[in-house]
């Protein structure tokens, strides 16, 4: 679609899901900036838009070194989310599915049932919020293994879990028997696969967790026989494109693969991974994909209506969304 001011204030109206946030890499600037005001004065340097991470190390380190500056109580998730949630309301966000790391658990000697609670406490009227446990390839020590075997089972209000972290670290003999474990106890089902991995981590993720929710997965297209794979199962990628460009996993977002996904079938929806990080909104992500990629007011319209198809929500907050979506896609 041609992205003039009406194309951009119908992207802006279009009602919209984000399904693909991590809250402590959503951190908002303002606030290390209220905390530290000689230290955090000045806009970060790697939201410029030809700034490119080095590597998922160097990204890692940025983001971890500013958010231990903030992230240090349940409070602190709650304020953090309040801001991050208004700012979804502004760009008709509907419904977020987040996930917190882990490790803060250990790290901060917190009760991950306290920070969902801290977390989901902060969504405003008119925004469902799910919340779900980031749980990194290497997680399973014995301080956190309990915790996680815990967590699955029993916490109250965890929408569920998401693989995180390092696609070089191989897929440990704990991971399966956790999220088969989720699964029997209600919980969704998540993986980070085929972002610096290849595609067949995309693979092993369907296959050895019975995941259908990939976060990422642009790899997979470089494996016909993955693509396949994604058809056959249903499964939904939850593609970050600028994330990937900023991560330099797709040299140019021209080269981005959404466009081949979406031509393909295969269920994509929209989200921004770490604004922290990218300087990004999720408006941009569906800016980016009208400008670079062509897609149409009713491509990105069916877009829009996948991530109201996974969502975790009443049928009738569903329905009128979609609802709302034709309507709105009917008037361009």
């Amino acid at each position: 679609m041609a992205l003039d001011s009406a194309g951009k204030a119908f992207i802006r109206a279009l009602p919209k899901t984000e399904t693909h946030l991590h809250i402590e890499g959503c951190l908002p600037w303002e606030l290390l900036r209220e905390l530290y005001p000689e230290e955090f004065s000045v806009t970060p340097h790697f939201w410029a838009d030809d700034f490119r991470y080095e590597s998922f190390e160097e990204f890692e380190r940025i983001l971890i070194e500013h958010a231990i500056r903030w992230f240090t109580t349940p409070d602190r998730y709650h304020e953090a989310a309040k801001v991050i949630f208004a700012r979804h309301l502004e760009q008709n966000v509907r419904y977020v599915e987040t996930s917190f790391h882990a490790g803060i658990i250990e790290l901060l000697g917190v009760s991950g049932e306290e920070v969902i609670e801290a977390i989901r406490s902060a969504a405003p009227p008119g925004l469902e919020v799910r919340v779900f446990l980031g749980i990194s390839r290497n997680a399973y020590s014995p301080f956190l293994g309990p915790v996680l075997e815990d967590a699955v089972e029993s916490w109250d209000n965890l929408a569920g879990i998401d693989l995180h972290g390092l696609e070089t670290i191989p897929m440990g003999d704990w991971t399966p028997g956790l999220w088969s474990k989720a699964a029997s106890n209600g919980r969704t089902l998540k993986a980070h696969a085929g972002e610096f991995g290849p595609a067949s981590n995309v693979r092993e993720a369907i296959e050895k967790l019975n995941v259908r929710r990939i976060q990422h997965g642009a790899r997979a297209i470089e494996d016909d026989s993955v693509v396949a794979l994604l058809k056959e199962v249903d499964a939904t990628l939850d593609l970050c494109p600028i994330s990937n460009i900023k991560l330099q996993v797709v040299s140019s977002m021209k080269d981005h693969p959404a466009r081949l996904f979406f031509d393909q079938g295969i269920r994509c929806t929209l989200s921004t991974d770490d604004t922290f990080s990218f300087g990004n909104s999720l408006t941009d992500e569906y800016e980016v994909l009208a400008e670079h990629l062509h897609f149409t007011a009713a491509e990105l319209s069916h877009i829009a209506k996948n991530g109201f198809d996974v969502a975790d929500i009443e049928d009738d907050l569903r329905n009128q969304a979609l609802i709302d979506i034709d309507q709105l896609a009917s008037a361009v």
